[in-house]
């Protein structure tokens, strides 16, 4: 087979495709370039196959998925180590030859009657000793598309192979058309769906979804759940983590690193407008990062994507303007509402919906309807760089020195706004014990409890125990004044009314000031039995009625979470390290007294 370019200098990505071709049988074979006309060329083939819709938004589309492929599915998503304890009792897990005998059974002639894509990526900026590349292969124009905005996709990844080394990901719908067949809108295979990992062999097969992470697998699939287990190997972390820097008035800024579980403010958060004079806040990333130690002993992350791919529900431009201004153009909406002028809406983003509105489901939608115009887990893919507040340090080959982790949930009651921890070891813990209300971009009953420790229970690639030691461990490579300070934050308590407590969004940086300031050793703090509180908050202009609320340490309510952590952590039994053993037993003491 003859390429458009040369990519002799790596036989087993050659070797990985051939294979692919011969197992998929696709009916055609493009290797994409990355280029704008190829990009353009692939928009207007879904256009003309009605499975886009151009939106009068520059170089904007429109996708509406099928109603049984609208979020990650984890019930589907199985970690397969050569041991079942690799795994560990947080993820699925299938004995290897096993799993790889269904897959090639499910994947065999897969591809009939489609075109197969050859994506070589890279992660991280070009250049970078932090960043790493992969090869997918997929069947999905729109995952093409969707990849070309979230990573560096195209010709210049094939020279950064290192070694020889990158990560193989086989994707497809899992729907191989008949010669004369017609298409779906939105193929899927939602019975056989599969996202399978290898963690010793590097590698990704995914089958039967299009849709976000089950499809772009340079996303949560290599960055996170196969970075992991590289970063575990090779002495570095890969988090579910935001990086944003924040300049004070006097321009001295640090970088903070931030995970929350999905759909909790991870977004908002990196691209937030400071309510407060003279401060600032700048856009690394919004939701992973790879953080390595340097020669000066201190973490530096980079951002390993290149576009962002965010919930819409809720964003408006009072909330958020620097978002709405990045999806201005050269957008990717899915599952949104359309207007009757061929633009975008969802809940939230106004007062009052349009009269005439198309639903995510492609019908006439009602005012007033119990069912909303855009699901709930709709999304954005859109190019990092449109962002207003994109810090200049972005692709800074060596990544930007972290001074504050933030670990944090969706918590209506029990959890205080900020506070500190102890020190790092405590700190792991707290990332440990977080814990969330459950929302729509997973699957599950909305609003219940689910324990997220480090916001990474569905992307650890392999034993949680031995990830929580992994953390413990790193915070013996350095000295602890050059380790990150650890934070625990919540933005979403709620009064007896159900309203919430904080009005977040750009007052979050009254919380990032106190944060930024105890990394410096300053800044009015109270220890509790949970950590330092701040003794107050800089509330100049803003009500300070809710604060003591926020800042309150309810002892029977944590007496419940200490009894809720205790459930959760035996779940690991003979896994949990000693040293978050320690932790819990000393949190119990200063809470119950026993």
């Amino acid at each position: 087979m003859k390429w458009d370019f040369d990519w002799s200098n790596n036989p087993q990505a050659i070797s990985f495709v051939q294979n692919t071709i011969f197992l998929c049988k696709p009916k055609n074979v493009h290797l994409c370039e990355g280029t704008k006309e190829e990009y353009a060329s692939l928009c207007q083939l879904l256009v003309n196959q009605n499975k886009a819709i151009a939106l009068k938004r520059p170089n904007s589309y429109l996708f509406f998925s099928d109603p049984e492929d609208v979020a990650r599915v984890e019930g589907c998503t199985y970690i397969c180590s050569k041991e079942e304890r690799d795994a560990g009792p947080t993820n699925h897990w299938v004995q290897p030859k096993l799993m790889k005998k269904k897959l090639k059974d499910l994947f065999s002639g897969c591809m009939q009657g489609r075109t197969m894509y050859v994506l070589p990526y890279c992660m991280g900026p070009y250049g970078s000793d932090k960043a790493k590349v992969g090869i997918e292969i997929t069947d999905s124009p729109y995952v093409v598309l969707s990849m070309a905005i979230m990573t560096r996709m195209g010709k210049r990844a094939l020279q950064e192979f290192r070694g020889g080394f990158f990560v193989p990901g086989i994707h497809s719908v899992g729907v191989p058309l008949k010669k004369g067949e017609a298409d779906v809108l939105w193929p899927c295979n939602p019975k056989n769906r599969l996202i399978v990992h290898f963690p010793e062999e590097r590698s990704i097969w995914s089958f039967g979804s299009g849709y976000g992470g089950n499809a772009l697998l340079g996303k949560k699939c290599f960055a996170l759940r196969i970075a992991s287990v590289l970063a575990r190997d090779e002495g570095w972390l890969a988090e579910h983590m935001l990086i944003l820097g924040i300049t004070n008035p006097q321009g001295k800024k640090k970088y903070i690193a931030a995970a929350f579980p999905s759909s909790c403010g991870k977004t908002n958060l990196a691209t937030m407008t400071s309510t407060l004079p003279g401060w600032k806040v700048e856009l690394i990333g919004d939701d992973i990062a790879w953080m390595k130690f340097a020669k000066d002993g201190r973490f530096y992350a980079i951002n390993p994507e290149y576009g962002m791919f965010g919930v819409m529900p809720g964003i408006s431009m009072r909330d958020n303007p620097n978002i709405m201004h990045t999806i201005s153009k050269n957008t990717l909406f899915t599952n949104v509402a359309l207007t009757k002028d061929r633009d975008v809406w969802w809940e939230g983003l106004t007062e009052k919906p349009p009269l005439h509105l198309t639903s995510w489901l492609g019908e006439r939608w009602i005012q007033g309807s119990k069912t909303p115009a855009a699901h709930l887990n709709a999304r954005f893919t859109t190019p990092i760089r449109q962002c207003p507040n994109l810090d200049p340090a972005f692709e800074n080959l060596d990544g930007v020195p972290i001074s504050a982790i933030l670990f944090g949930g969706r918590r209506s009651s029990t959890v205080p706004l900020v506070y500190q921890s102890f020190n790092w070891k405590h700190g792991v813990f707290l990332g440990a014990s977080v814990s969330s209300e459950r929302t729509a971009a997973a699957e599950g009953a909305l609003g219940k409890l689910r324990h997220d420790p480090f916001s990474m229970l569905p992307f650890c690639g392999y034993n949680m125990g031995d990830y929580f030691a992994h953390w413990l461990k790193m915070g013996t490579k350095t000295s602890a004044d050059k380790l990150p300070k650890i934070f625990y934050v919540n933005w979403f308590q709620k009064d007896t009314n159900g309203k919430f407590l904080w009005p977040g969004f750009g007052e979050n940086i009254r919380v990032l000031q106190w944060i930024f300031e105890r990394c410096d050793g300053e800044g009015s703090f109270e220890k509790t039995p949970i950590g330092f509180l701040p003794k107050t908050l800089n509330m100049q202009g803003l009500s300070a009625n809710n604060l003591s609320k926020l800042l309150h340490v309810d002892i029977p309510l944590w007496k419940k979470e200490v009894q809720e952590m205790e459930e959760f952590f035996a779940v690991f039994e003979g896994d949990l390290p000693q040293g978050l053993v320690d932790e819990l037993r000393e949190l119990k003491k200063r809470i119950c007294g026993s």
